[in-house]
């Protein structure tokens, strides 16, 4: 195998769906091999601000320009081609400073375990399957009239990717309990690393009475905004609170970006919410801070279908550690990760939904309570640095525990 300057071996990270450092849980995982003394490289789309190779923090990254499908399953079946030619290139161009120990692909999509088989057969490389979304029931979600063939191509696109990888890693125990039974992995190749957040870099800084905007009370909402993410259900729930209970003393602001965010835009206005709800779009860091620590409540308006049901929304634990109580529907992994964090409305029901936001922001105490249970369970069992030490030891045991090496400054 060959090592870095430093001693340590080489491993690559691919992603498809989000650049570096953005996806906080890979960039997590990056520092953490690095720490360890594993010499890392990712291969990933280009961000807005990003440069086409350049070290981050002792991180090598390639980057491509990303290609945008415009929504349609064709388009994403064109994205995901161009998209694996473009990591194939770069993967083959990071190759030149020598073999890569292991290869962890992160889904979606579950397109990379070709490249996985060819470097094993090449070079010996470990493939590592970092799960982090059912594809199939994401396709589900996001198409739920959609042709069965698409469907069944990705179940064999998941089944090839679990029969390649040397291990899975999961991002909790309902994704875990599908590599078993669906993807015929063993118990012990499989193993659960959650998102974690970094408490030490989420945690509230002083709040800003401007973000209100003359409201006494702000629901905040941070994440993705696509078909399957329940953006929609808060501007229902928002038109409900105003305009059938008159609360007009709740200001909205819902941050991010994604397929549904014109179309988001275009129901607030319909809904005549322009006054109640802003719309920002990405922001940056600071600004989820200042929101984050100026809100009153965190929503999570995932609706219950296949996919949400389990899946561990990053958004949950970001506002719990910021000390915020979460309203969510009663999701099985939602509750897993908020237990008494959270109030839970019946799934999919707009009024409940809206019924639960009035509930908490008239019960300071309450709040109180439960903002303070999550900031201590994000600290005591959800923080990344309860979680890296499992990951780092899937690494420790592919490569022999032999190829990591001290760590130096970059």
């Amino acid at each position: 195998m060959v090592t870095n300057r430093v001693g340590g071996l080489r491993v690559l990270i691919i992603i498809q769906n989000l650049h570096v450092p953005f996806d906080r849980r890979v960039w997590l995982e990056c520092q953490s091999l690095r720490d360890a003394g594993y010499d890392v490289t990712v291969v990933c789309p280009r961000g807005k601000d990003s440069k086409p190779y350049e070290v981050i923090d002792g991180v090598a990254v390639h980057t491509y320009k990303p290609y945008a499908p415009g929504g349609s399953a064709l388009g994403f079946v064109i994205e995901y081609l161009y998209s694996f030619l473009a990591t194939a290139r770069l993967v083959r161009r990071a190759r030149r400073r020598g073999s890569f120990a292991v290869i962890q692909a992160c889904n979606p999509p579950d397109i990379f375990w070709p490249l996985g088989r060819w470097y094993r057969r090449r070079d010996g490389s470990k493939y590592l399957f970092d799960h982090h979304d059912l594809c199939p029931e994401l396709y589900e979600s996001r198409f739920p009239d959609g042709a069965t063939l698409p469907h069944r191509g990705l179940l064999f696109l998941e089944r090839m990717t679990f029969r390649t990888a040397d291990r899975v890693t999961s991002t909790n125990e309902s994704y875990a309990a599908i590599a078993v039974r669906r993807g015929g992995k063993r118990p012990e190749h499989v193993t659960v690393v959650r998102t974690g957040p970094d408490p030490e870099k989420l945690k509230q800084v002083d709040p800003d009475p401007v973000l209100r905007r003359g409201r006494r009370h702000l629901a905040a909402y941070l994440g993705v905004m696509g078909p399957q993410d329940g953006v929609d259900l808060v501007l229902a729930a928002a038109d409900h609170i105003v305009h059938t209970l008159g609360r007009t003393d709740i200001a909205f602001t819902l941050m991010g970006g994604g397929d549904c965010w014109e179309d988001l835009v275009a129901d607030r206005d319909r809904r005549g919410l322009q006054d109640h709800v802003e719309l920002t779009g990405r922001v940056p860091d600071e600004t989820v801070k200042a929101v984050l620590s100026t809100a009153t409540v965190g929503l999570c308006p995932d609706p219950k279908n296949p996919l949400n049901d389990v899946s561990t929304m990053n958004k949950t634990m970001e506002y719990m550690s910021f000390r915020l109580p979460v309203v969510a529907f009663d999701l099985k992994e939602t509750r897993v990760s908020a237990g008494e964090a959270a109030v839970y409305a019946t799934p999919n029901e707009v009024a409940d939904f809206a019924a639960r936001i009035v509930e908490l922001v008239d019960d300071e105490d309450r709040r109180e309570k439960m903002g303070r249970l999550g900031r201590e369970r994000v600290e005591r069992e959800l923080a990344w640095s309860h979680q890296q030490h499992a990951y780092v030891g899937v690494y420790d045991e592919l490569t022999g525990g032999a190829g990591a090496a001290p760590a130096t400054e970059a």
